[in-house]
Protein backbone atom coordinates (compact mmCIF):
# COMPACT_ATOMS: atom_id res chain seq x y z
CA UNK A 1 0.00 0.00 0.00
CA UNK A 2 1.78 3.45 -0.96
CA UNK A 3 1.04 5.79 1.66
CA UNK A 4 0.91 9.99 1.15
CA UNK A 5 3.70 11.52 2.41
CA UNK A 6 4.01 13.64 5.51
CA UNK A 7 6.78 16.42 5.58
CA UNK A 8 7.17 16.42 9.59
CA UNK A 9 10.49 16.31 11.52
CA UNK A 10 11.40 13.05 12.53
CA UNK A 11 10.70 13.89 15.83
CA UNK A 12 6.74 14.22 15.84
CA UNK A 13 4.22 12.03 17.67
CA UNK A 14 0.49 12.34 16.75
CA UNK A 15 -1.51 12.20 19.90
CA UNK A 16 -5.13 11.15 19.37
CA UNK A 17 -6.92 10.87 23.16
CA UNK A 18 -10.59 11.04 23.68
CA UNK A 19 -13.41 9.20 26.11
CA UNK A 20 -14.42 5.70 25.60
CA UNK A 21 -16.76 4.89 22.55
CA UNK A 22 -15.33 7.97 20.74
CA UNK A 23 -14.33 6.62 17.55
CA UNK A 24 -10.70 7.51 18.35
CA UNK A 25 -8.92 4.02 17.59
CA UNK A 26 -10.80 4.40 13.98
CA UNK A 27 -8.98 7.63 13.89
CA UNK A 28 -5.83 6.87 14.86
CA UNK A 29 -5.68 3.52 12.24
CA UNK A 30 -7.03 6.20 9.28
CA UNK A 31 -4.30 8.08 9.84
CA UNK A 32 -1.57 5.29 10.07
CA UNK A 33 -2.86 4.07 6.64
CA UNK A 34 -2.68 7.84 5.10
CA UNK A 35 0.76 8.58 6.35
CA UNK A 36 2.49 5.21 6.91
CA UNK A 37 2.31 5.42 10.38
CA UNK A 38 2.37 3.30 13.61
CA UNK A 39 -0.80 3.06 15.89
CA UNK A 40 0.66 2.86 20.01
CA UNK A 41 -1.57 2.26 22.64
CA UNK A 42 -2.22 4.12 25.21
CA UNK A 43 -5.15 2.50 26.91
CA UNK A 44 -4.38 0.97 30.51
CA UNK A 45 -6.91 -2.05 29.55
CA UNK A 46 -6.09 -3.17 26.32
CA UNK A 47 -2.46 -3.46 27.49
CA UNK A 48 -3.73 -6.69 28.87
CA UNK A 49 -3.40 -9.70 26.45
CA UNK A 50 -6.47 -11.48 28.06
CA UNK A 51 -9.69 -9.33 27.05
CA UNK A 52 -9.09 -8.37 23.68
CA UNK A 53 -13.03 -8.12 23.21
CA UNK A 54 -14.13 -6.50 26.58
CA UNK A 55 -11.79 -4.02 26.00
CA UNK A 56 -12.71 -3.03 22.31
CA UNK A 57 -9.14 -3.92 21.08
CA UNK A 58 -7.97 -3.43 17.30
CA UNK A 59 -9.29 -6.97 15.31
CA UNK A 60 -6.70 -8.70 13.48
CA UNK A 61 -8.14 -6.87 10.47
CA UNK A 62 -7.49 -3.70 12.12
CA UNK A 63 -3.55 -4.50 12.73
CA UNK A 64 -3.18 -5.62 9.13
CA UNK A 65 -3.67 -2.54 7.84
CA UNK A 66 -1.39 -0.59 10.07
CA UNK A 67 1.42 -1.37 12.40
CA UNK A 68 -0.04 -1.73 16.07
CA UNK A 69 2.41 -1.58 19.00
CA UNK A 70 1.51 -2.25 22.98
CA UNK A 71 -1.58 -4.13 22.52
CA UNK A 72 -2.40 -7.56 24.64
CA UNK A 73 1.70 -7.32 25.76
CA UNK A 74 1.18 -7.86 29.43
CA UNK A 75 -0.68 -10.77 31.44
CA UNK A 76 -3.78 -9.93 33.71
CA UNK A 77 -1.25 -11.12 36.30
CA UNK A 78 0.57 -7.75 36.48
CA UNK A 79 -0.01 -4.27 37.15
CA UNK A 80 0.95 -1.54 34.33
CA UNK A 81 2.31 2.17 36.25
CA UNK A 82 2.22 5.25 34.22
CA UNK A 83 6.12 5.30 34.57
CA UNK A 84 6.04 1.59 32.75
CA UNK A 85 3.96 2.26 30.26
CA UNK A 86 5.84 5.86 29.43
CA UNK A 87 9.16 3.63 28.89
CA UNK A 88 7.31 0.96 26.50
CA UNK A 89 5.80 4.00 24.87
CA UNK A 90 8.86 5.79 24.10
CA UNK A 91 10.66 2.56 22.89
CA UNK A 92 7.97 1.88 20.14
CA UNK A 93 7.91 5.59 19.57
CA UNK A 94 11.82 5.39 18.73
CA UNK A 95 11.32 2.27 16.99
CA UNK A 96 9.03 3.52 14.42
CA UNK A 97 11.06 6.47 14.17
CA UNK A 98 13.83 4.57 13.00
CA UNK A 99 11.48 2.65 10.46
CA UNK A 100 10.32 5.97 9.10
CA UNK A 101 7.10 5.75 10.55
CA UNK A 102 5.19 8.45 11.98
CA UNK A 103 4.05 7.33 15.47
CA UNK A 104 0.47 7.68 17.01
CA UNK A 105 -0.23 7.25 20.24
CA UNK A 106 -3.82 6.87 20.91
CA UNK A 107 -6.06 5.85 24.21
CA UNK A 108 -8.00 7.28 26.75
CA UNK A 109 -6.07 6.74 29.77
CA UNK A 110 -5.37 10.57 30.83
CA UNK A 111 -1.94 9.39 33.41
CA UNK A 112 -0.28 8.24 30.65
CA UNK A 113 -1.00 10.39 27.84
CA UNK A 114 0.32 13.11 30.69
CA UNK A 115 3.39 11.32 31.74
CA UNK A 116 4.12 11.03 28.02
CA UNK A 117 3.85 14.88 27.08
CA UNK A 118 4.51 16.29 31.05
CA UNK A 119 6.47 14.11 32.08
CA UNK A 120 6.24 12.12 35.86
CA UNK A 121 6.82 13.26 39.43
CA UNK A 122 10.30 12.54 40.15
CA UNK A 123 9.07 9.57 43.17
CA UNK A 124 12.24 7.48 44.55
CA UNK A 125 11.24 3.78 43.51
CA UNK A 126 9.23 2.18 46.56
CA UNK A 127 11.57 -0.94 47.77
CA UNK A 128 10.25 -4.45 47.19
CA UNK A 129 9.98 -5.06 51.03
CA UNK A 130 8.12 -2.03 51.91
CA UNK A 131 5.63 -2.85 49.30
CA UNK A 132 5.34 -6.50 50.12
CA UNK A 133 5.02 -5.42 53.85
CA UNK A 134 1.82 -2.91 52.52
CA UNK A 135 -0.12 -5.37 50.76
CA UNK A 136 0.52 -7.81 53.55
CA UNK A 137 -1.17 -5.44 56.09
CA UNK A 138 -4.17 -4.47 53.38
CA UNK A 139 -4.34 -8.28 53.43
CA UNK A 140 -5.33 -8.29 57.07
CA UNK A 141 -7.14 -4.77 57.21
CA UNK A 142 -8.62 -4.64 54.16
CA UNK A 143 -8.89 -1.14 51.60
CA UNK A 144 -11.00 0.25 54.56
CA UNK A 145 -8.72 -0.62 56.61
CA UNK A 146 -5.77 1.12 54.87
CA UNK A 147 -7.87 3.85 53.78
CA UNK A 148 -8.36 4.80 57.59
CA UNK A 149 -4.61 4.49 57.92
CA UNK A 150 -3.69 6.38 55.10
CA UNK A 151 -6.02 9.25 56.75
CA UNK A 152 -4.38 9.44 59.78
CA UNK A 153 -1.14 10.24 58.37
CA UNK A 154 -2.17 11.79 55.10
CA UNK A 155 -5.49 13.72 55.47
CA UNK A 156 -5.08 15.31 52.02
CA UNK A 157 -4.32 12.32 49.74
CA UNK A 158 -7.03 10.46 51.75
CA UNK A 159 -9.20 12.86 50.81
CA UNK A 160 -8.76 12.08 46.92
CA UNK A 161 -9.21 8.58 47.37
CA UNK A 162 -12.43 6.22 47.72
CA UNK A 163 -11.65 3.47 49.92
CA UNK A 164 -12.73 1.49 46.66
CA UNK A 165 -9.62 2.56 44.86
CA UNK A 166 -7.18 -0.38 45.89
CA UNK A 167 -4.69 0.19 43.62
CA UNK A 168 -3.65 4.11 43.81
CA UNK A 169 -4.71 3.28 47.73
CA UNK A 170 -1.69 1.18 47.85
CA UNK A 171 0.33 3.66 46.47
CA UNK A 172 0.14 6.26 48.06
CA UNK A 173 0.95 4.40 51.44
CA UNK A 174 3.67 2.69 49.53
CA UNK A 175 5.07 6.26 48.95
CA UNK A 176 4.21 7.29 52.26
CA UNK A 177 5.90 4.85 53.57
CA UNK A 178 9.38 4.06 51.54
CA UNK A 179 9.88 8.08 51.46
CA UNK A 180 8.08 9.65 54.67
CA UNK A 181 6.78 12.11 51.96
CA UNK A 182 2.86 12.06 51.21
CA UNK A 183 2.24 11.25 47.09
CA UNK A 184 0.43 14.22 46.87
CA UNK A 185 3.19 16.40 47.69
CA UNK A 186 5.65 14.40 45.33
CA UNK A 187 3.21 15.09 42.48
CA UNK A 188 3.04 19.14 43.73
CA UNK A 189 6.22 19.40 42.22
CA UNK A 190 7.30 20.13 38.73
CA UNK A 191 7.15 17.19 36.44
CA UNK A 192 10.06 15.96 34.68
CA UNK A 193 8.97 17.50 31.49
CA UNK A 194 8.82 15.68 28.61
CA UNK A 195 11.30 13.27 26.47
CA UNK A 196 13.57 16.05 24.87
CA UNK A 197 13.46 15.82 20.57
CA UNK A 198 9.48 15.06 21.11
CA UNK A 199 6.94 17.54 19.25
CA UNK A 200 3.51 16.87 20.10
CA UNK A 201 0.18 16.81 18.11
CA UNK A 202 -2.82 16.59 19.70
CA UNK A 203 -6.17 15.82 18.77
CA UNK A 204 -9.16 15.50 21.51
CA UNK A 205 -12.46 13.25 20.12
CA UNK A 206 -15.07 14.91 21.83
CA UNK A 207 -18.74 13.92 20.81
CA UNK A 208 -21.95 15.23 21.92
CA UNK A 209 -22.88 13.34 25.43
CA UNK A 210 -25.65 11.67 23.62
CA UNK A 211 -23.77 10.51 21.10
CA UNK A 212 -21.95 9.13 22.88
CA UNK A 213 -23.79 7.04 25.32
CA UNK A 214 -25.34 5.90 22.55
CA UNK A 215 -21.95 4.42 20.88
CA UNK A 216 -21.22 3.16 24.57
CA UNK A 217 -24.00 1.19 25.32
CA UNK A 218 -23.98 -0.30 21.31
CA UNK A 219 -20.61 -1.37 21.57
CA UNK A 220 -21.35 -2.92 24.81
CA UNK A 221 -24.14 -5.12 23.39
CA UNK A 222 -21.89 -5.93 20.49
CA UNK A 223 -19.01 -7.17 23.09
CA UNK A 224 -21.79 -9.98 24.55
CA UNK A 225 -22.25 -10.88 20.78
CA UNK A 226 -18.45 -11.95 20.36
CA UNK A 227 -17.55 -13.58 23.66
CA UNK A 228 -17.13 -11.10 26.10
CA UNK A 229 -18.54 -13.25 28.22
CA UNK A 230 -16.53 -16.32 27.61
CA UNK A 231 -13.38 -14.13 28.25
CA UNK A 232 -14.80 -12.84 31.56
CA UNK A 233 -15.29 -16.54 32.59
CA UNK A 234 -11.56 -17.31 31.41
CA UNK A 235 -10.35 -14.64 33.30
CA UNK A 236 -11.95 -15.34 36.92
CA UNK A 237 -10.92 -19.61 36.00
CA UNK A 238 -7.53 -17.76 36.34
CA UNK A 239 -8.19 -17.08 40.64
CA UNK A 240 -6.26 -13.74 39.98
CA UNK A 241 -6.41 -11.09 43.17
CA UNK A 242 -9.26 -9.14 43.21
CA UNK A 243 -7.28 -5.94 42.86
CA UNK A 244 -5.38 -6.21 39.80
CA UNK A 245 -6.82 -3.82 37.29
CA UNK A 246 -7.74 -5.85 35.08
CA UNK A 247 -10.33 -7.18 37.21
CA UNK A 248 -11.62 -3.31 37.13
CA UNK A 249 -11.81 -3.45 33.66
CA UNK A 250 -15.41 -1.86 32.39
CA UNK A 251 -17.39 -5.04 32.48
CA UNK A 252 -15.73 -7.45 34.52
CA UNK A 253 -17.28 -6.37 37.99
CA UNK A 254 -20.76 -7.10 35.82
CA UNK A 255 -20.01 -10.00 33.91
CA UNK A 256 -18.86 -12.07 37.26
CA UNK A 257 -21.25 -10.79 39.05
CA UNK A 258 -23.74 -12.76 36.35
CA UNK A 259 -21.81 -15.50 36.19
CA UNK A 260 -22.35 -15.93 39.41
CA UNK A 261 -25.09 -16.53 39.70
CA UNK A 262 -25.92 -13.11 41.70
CA UNK A 263 -27.39 -10.93 38.47
CA UNK A 264 -28.62 -12.04 35.84
CA UNK A 265 -27.59 -11.28 32.13
CA UNK A 266 -30.19 -8.03 31.25
CA UNK A 267 -29.22 -6.58 34.98
CA UNK A 268 -25.30 -7.47 33.99
CA UNK A 269 -25.46 -5.50 30.61
CA UNK A 270 -27.37 -2.67 32.19
CA UNK A 271 -24.67 -1.87 35.07
CA UNK A 272 -22.23 -2.47 32.86
CA UNK A 273 -23.37 0.39 29.93
CA UNK A 274 -24.52 2.80 33.05
CA UNK A 275 -20.48 2.58 34.31
CA UNK A 276 -19.31 2.43 30.58
CA UNK A 277 -21.27 6.33 30.24
CA UNK A 278 -20.37 7.62 33.69
CA UNK A 279 -16.48 6.51 32.83
CA UNK A 280 -17.00 8.16 29.62
CA UNK A 281 -18.56 11.44 31.03
CA UNK A 282 -15.38 11.10 33.56
CA UNK A 283 -12.98 11.17 30.39
CA UNK A 284 -14.67 13.93 28.22
CA UNK A 285 -14.26 16.50 31.54
CA UNK A 286 -10.40 15.08 31.43
CA UNK A 287 -9.72 15.71 28.26
CA UNK A 288 -11.64 19.13 28.16
CA UNK A 289 -10.49 20.54 31.09
CA UNK A 290 -7.03 19.15 31.52
CA UNK A 291 -5.43 18.30 28.17
CA UNK A 292 -7.12 20.29 25.99
CA UNK A 293 -6.13 23.70 27.07
CA UNK A 294 -2.90 22.93 28.39
CA UNK A 295 -1.81 21.63 24.90
CA UNK A 296 -3.72 23.47 22.72
CA UNK A 297 -5.33 19.73 21.63
CA UNK A 298 -7.46 20.46 18.36
CA UNK A 299 -11.25 19.28 19.65
CA UNK A 300 -13.26 17.19 17.39
CA UNK A 301 -16.57 17.94 18.68
CA UNK A 302 -18.14 14.69 16.74
CA UNK A 303 -18.06 10.66 16.80
CA UNK A 304 -15.49 10.16 14.96
CA UNK A 305 -16.42 8.48 11.20
CA UNK A 306 -14.25 7.61 7.91
CA UNK A 307 -16.62 10.74 6.57
CA UNK A 308 -14.63 13.13 9.04
CA UNK A 309 -11.07 11.79 7.23
CA UNK A 310 -10.16 14.33 4.46
CA UNK A 311 -10.91 16.74 7.27
CA UNK A 312 -8.77 15.46 10.07
CA UNK A 313 -6.26 14.44 7.62
CA UNK A 314 -5.58 17.88 6.28
CA UNK A 315 -5.48 19.52 9.55
CA UNK A 316 -2.51 16.98 10.65
CA UNK A 317 -0.59 18.32 7.65
CA UNK A 318 -1.38 21.83 8.48
CA UNK A 319 -0.06 21.39 12.00
CA UNK A 320 2.58 19.54 10.49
Amino acid sequence: MSHQALSMPETTVVVVGGPTASGKSALALDLAEEFGGTVINADSMQIYRELPVLTARPSPADETRAPHRLYGVLPASERCSAARWQAMALAEIGAAQASGSLPIVVGGTGLYLRALMEGLADIPPVPAEVREAVRGRHADIGSPGLHALLAERDPETAARLKPGDTQRLLRAVEVLESTGRSITAWQSDPMAGPPPGLRFLPIVVDPPREALYASCDGRFGRMIELGALEEVRELMALGLPPDLPVMKALGVPELSSYLRGEIDLPTATALAQQSTRRYAKRQGTWFRHQLAPVHGCHVISAQYSESLKPAVCNLIRKMG
